[in-house]
């Protein structure tokens, strides 16, 4: 390996008393990408950060960054911010945070290019348009004007990179650049970035807890767990022969099983004929309709007692509006039978009795808690409002059980949801969902915000919690890993449209549309970016 240009030795990270990071050592030769691999709270994002020392004040360091020959840990802040942007830059996770909510996307680039390249008004506009053509995003000069909220996930994180790459630096930190992006995005993400390095020769620091993302684009990879690195070797090496009992875990981690089988003679849970749901799309002084956004369109489906129904597709297909529109919490047109009855036609008030047979469990289980409230009062508040007769009693003991039955002690229920980690708030918002012992639970991305261990953790206990209560789910995601090991049928949406369906197997062996055939290979294709196009599987 060539002289490295960064080394990191015995790096410590403290907050207080409590060891973020400690004993991290790794070097980074110019070219190479190396992976930073770990679950949540391991300590990636912190060693991260302190390369360019951008922790809180409240953090202490100690160890060596060698950028260059230069010790960054001992630099003044004038040397650092030479540095920063310039020789170092960073993409972080979530674009939309990331990006000022208030400046289009031209003043963000330009900003940069004005500070670390003194470039000004139209040079400043021809190197951004050139940026943004870089990244691939259509049509570049239209979208200077665009402020974030106007742009889609993949193309907010395409801004982030031409940002980072402005000034084509040396190294380009990127802490989980696509986690939040859809397989395909994610796909056309990481050839990109793979792209780019090549072209402009820069070494990478690749963040992040998906495996399968670290197969393709690293050639060595670090495993980090507890704030320390336990293991270091070739990427190939390392999932070949995984040598720490933490690096086996994390392989061995991925959702894996079969769902419960289905009876072809169980009862029709759910029909749905034709359902719609256009929005339209007014212009002028008075508001005429012009168009409609066909958010639903057309859709049939039927799902059977004790059945999962899976729901894939992109963001923007339509799932999410789908499952509200069948637990009725979206207006729409079309047929919707459940447990026999259409309840399509019936209002809000006469809804209500039907809602405990129907329940949602959320994607972000930290957003759909109350913070305010204790576990034992959230789970308790559907027991409140759909069986009042039950007595506080009997109430507790309700909400203890249902706790247990989700893998958490009872003794749990009068903690609240800021003391628990994010598969802990999964499980209690699957348990207030479970409490009220349903016919047909709507699950939306319920594991797409956690790490791969704690995805087949709760993919285990769904499957387990259904084959015990018969249960109906309507499964939405655009995982289709955790897809397969949870969902007996399948329907694959886009922009609206049901492109795809049938039992899932077989739609995973020979899908018929190209456009599911597109999804599959982003999500399960391992072979490294960079590949001759025929070793790819």
């Amino acid at each position: 390996m060539s002289a490295s240009l960064l080394s990191v030795r015995d790096l410590g990270v403290r907050f207080g008393d409590a060891d973020a990071a400690k004993n991290v050592s790794f070097d980074i030769a110019p070219g190479e990408t190396l992976a930073l691999v770990g679950e949540s709270g391991s300590g990636k994002s912190v060693t991260a950060l302190s390369i360019l020392q951008l922790l809180p004040p409240t953090a202490t360091l100690s160890g060596h960054i060698h950028f260059k020959g230069q010790d960054l840990l001992k630099a003044n802040p004038a040397d650092l911010r030479k540095v920063r942007g310039n020789d170092i830059s960073m993409i972080f996770q979530e674009p939309m945070s990331s990006l000022n909510p208030v400046h289009t996307v031209e003043r963000q680039i330009g900003e940069i290019l004005a500070i670390h390249a003194g470039l000004r008004t139209n040079a400043a506009r021809a190197r951004t348009i050139e940026l943004l053509d870089q990244v691939g995003i259509p049509d570049p000069a239209s979208r200077l004007a665009a402020f974030p909220h106007q742009l889609s996930g993949g193309q907010r994180q395409r801004v982030m990179i031409a940002m980072a790459l402005a000034n084509e630096p040396d190294l380009l930190v990127a802490d989980e650049p696509t986690t939040a992006l859809d397989v395909t995005v994610q796909a056309q993400i990481l050839e990109l970035l793979i792209s780019l390095q090549q072209r402009l020769g820069m070494a990478m620091l690749f963040i992040t807890h998906d495996l399968g993302i670290v197969r393709r684009i690293a050639e060595r990879t670090c495993v980090m767990t507890a704030g320390e690195i336990v293991e270091t070797n070739s990427t190939s090496a390392i999932f070949e022969n995984p040598q720490h009992a933490y690096t086996k875990h994390l392989i061995a981690a991925a959702p894996r099983g079969q769902p419960p089988e289905t009876r072809p003679d169980a009862p029709k849970i759910l029909e749905v004929e034709d359902l719609r749901i256009w929005f339209p799309i007014q212009r002028g002084l008075f508001k005429t309709t012009v168009g409609h956004i066909k958010a639903v369109d057309g859709v049939d489906l039927s799902v059977r007692e004790g059945e999962t129904l899976g729901v894939v597709g992109e963001s923007g297909s339509g799932k999410s509006t789908l499952g509200y529109a069948l637990l009725r919490l979206l207006s729409s047109k079309g047929r919707i039978v459940f447990l026999g009855e259409d309840i399509q036609h019936l209002s809000w008030k006469a809804m209500r009795p039907r809602r405990a047979q129907m329940q949602i469990v959320f994607q972000d289980p930290f957003g759909s808690l109350n913070p305010r409230l204790s576990v034992g009062d959230i789970i308790g508040e559907g027991l409140k409002v759909h069986f009042p007769h039950i007595d506080a009693t009997e109430r507790d003991l309700k909400v203890s059980k249902v706790l247990t039955e989700v893998g958490l002690s009872a003794d749990l229920r009068y903690r609240y949801p800021h003391e628990f980690s994010g598969g802990q708030r999964q499980r209690i918002a699957i348990a207030r969902a479970m409490v009220l012992e349903p016919k047909f639970v709507v699950l939306d991305e319920p594991t797409s915000a956690l790490d791969v261990s704690i995805q087949a953790q709760i993919v285990d206990l769904l499957r387990d919690i259904q084959a015990r209560h018969g249960l109906t789910y309507l499964f939405i995601s655009h995982d289709l890993k955790v897809v397969r090991a949870l969902a007996n049928t399948m329907i694959v949406m886009r922009d609206g449209k049901v492109v795809e369906q049938g039992p899932t197997e077989q739609i995973f062996a020979s899908p018929t549309v190209a456009y599911t055939k597109t999804l599959i290979a982003a999500a399960f294709d391992q072979t490294p970016i960079g590949a001759p196009s025929e070793n790819r599987s």
